[in-house]
Formats: structure tokens, sequence, C-alpha cells
């Protein structure tokens, strides 16, 4: 197998990293919009109009 120079490997590195936190950054904003559509349907359910 080859060697991989200091900035090869820093740049594996870099975008694994980025990857990890992406892929929360996006489980987080799913999250998020479950939670506001759930907040707004119950808070609906709550009101009645007449």
């Amino acid at each position: 197998m080859r060697e991989l120079s200091a900035e090869a490997r820093l740049h594996l590195y870099a975008r694994n990293i980025s990857r990890k936190s992406g892929t929360g950054i996006h489980t987080a904003a799913l999250y998020s919009a479950f939670a506001v559509i759930a907040a707004i349907v119950f808070g609906t359910l709550s009101v009645h109009p007449f």
C-alpha cells in the first residue's frame, strides 16, 4: 500500500469529520421539523374556534 502524504491524510480526515457532522445536522433538522409539525398539530387541536 502506498504512503499518503500528510496533506492527503489531513484532507481525508477533514472529509470524514465533515461527513459525520453533516449527517448530524441533517438528523437534527429532520427531528426539529417533526417537532414543529407536532406542535402545530397539537396546538390546533386544543383550540376550539366555534
